[in-house]
């Protein structure tokens, strides 16, 4: 009997040192009881005794899981490979355990079956313009089913969009196309304000005594610095016009430049 107390103790000593499970803080821990669920363990060192009871632990982190490259056809039979990122973490570790099994491998492939269906009901214009709209659709369907799983989907974001070679070129030529049309329609509304500001200063010109024989000094100043040019310009009507009121006076002028 002396050597039986001791023995005991220390039996007593491995069962509770046994039975102490620690649990870190981004965890919580599920406790059976006899095959039964009993309650969550919390971080920290917890008793879980062998045989009668039994724990799993649940990792409550944000979690970033990619949604393989999937095949998928849009609303207009336009065939495209997409993939995705989705974000979700565990709210309820009991029903992660409980309700589901490997809630990693269900959220994926629900993400999967959620992605084709959504990429289905749209057009790839759609597709491509509103990504961040069909994300967000994906993202509330997926959480709205997986909420009985004690899953939060926190995000849902569609990364990459390959479309066929075919499908690539068209989609170029568009673009295009369509730059080739901004490109006229801005070169048009140039042409436009120019003519429309060129009329408005001649008809300045036209009231404004003096105005055009300004404009052709500026001209002919422009023109004069480069030496190789050859300058060809219109006289004003006015000075023509002085040719005609006495020529006596304009022979007189000759004259004298001549003798010079």
């Amino acid at each position: 009997m002396e050597f039986l107390v001791p023995i005991i103790i220390v039996v007593i000593v491995i069962i509770i040192l046994s039975s102490i499970r620690q649990i870190s803080e981004y965890e919580r821990g599920i406790l059976f009881q006899c095959g039964k669920y009993k309650r969550i363990l919390n971080p920290g060192w917890n008793i879980v005794l062998p045989i009668i009871q039994s724990f799993q632990k649940v990792d409550i982190r944000t979690k970033a899981v990619d949604v393989p490259e999937q095949d998928a056809i849009t609303k207009d039979n336009v065939s495209i490979r997409i993939n995705a990122v989705i974000y979700y973490k565990v709210f309820d570790a009991s029903k992660a355990v409980i309700a589901v099994e490997r809630y990693q491998y269900a959220v994926s492939q629900l993400a999967q079956t959620t992605m084709r269906n959504a990429v289905g009901a749209v057009s790839l214009d759609e597709l491509l313009t509103e990504r961040e709209k069909i994300s967000t659709e994906i993202c509330n369907i997926i959480d709205e089913a997986t909420d009985p799983w004690g899953i939060k989907v926190e995000n849902v974001e569609l990364k990459d969009i390959k479309l066929p070679e075919e499908m690539q070129r068209v989609i170029a030529k568009v673009a295009e196309a369509e730059r080739e049309k901004q490109a006229v329609i801005t070169k048009s509304k140039g042409e436009e304000e120019a003519a429309i500001n060129l009329a408005k200063a001649a008809e300045i010109m036209s009231v404004t005594p003096g105005a055009l024989h300004l404009r052709t000094l500026a001209t002919l100043n422009d023109v004069s610095s480069d030496q190789s040019n050859t300058i060809i310009f219109a006289v004003p009507i006015e000075v023509l016009r002085a040719f005609d009121g006495d020529n006596a006076k304009i022979k007189d002028i000759i004259d004298k430049i001549a003798k010079k």
